[in-house]
């Protein structure tokens, strides 16, 4: 199957490297601003419209894609407690005080 879909469009082995080397940005290592770098020049030169979208907006971030890719730190915890808020808060929209709503959130 895959080398059917790979003969029907061989731009997808390119994207599928890609999309790897990607992968393997986002796990902690001391040089991934250099290999950052590597990986943002390969997929310039690949003809990959909407690749060419994604890194538009990773530099548009670069900052934090930057501090994302070479820091160990990450505010994973802090964003599963807002998507967990804001579960509850369009669950109860209209049907409760603030009270309520307040201890709901804190019982979660």
């Amino acid at each position: 199957m895959l080398d059917d879909l790979t003969t029907a469009c061989p731009q997808m082995i390119d994207l599928s490297e890609l999309v790897r080397a990607f992968a393997d940005l986002l796990r902690p290592h001391e040089d991934n601003a250099d290999r950052l770098d590597a990986w943002t020049t390969t997929a310039r030169t690949c003809d990959l419209p909407h690749l060419h979208a994604f890194i538009r907006g990773l530099e548009n971030d670069h900052d934090a894609v930057y501090a994302a890719v070479t820091l160990p730190f990450h505010n994973g915890g802090t964003e599963g407690v807002n998507t967990k808020t804001k579960r509850i808060m369009r669950q109860m929209h209209g049907r409760a005080s603030f009270a309520l709503l307040r201890h709901r959130i804190l019982l979660a």
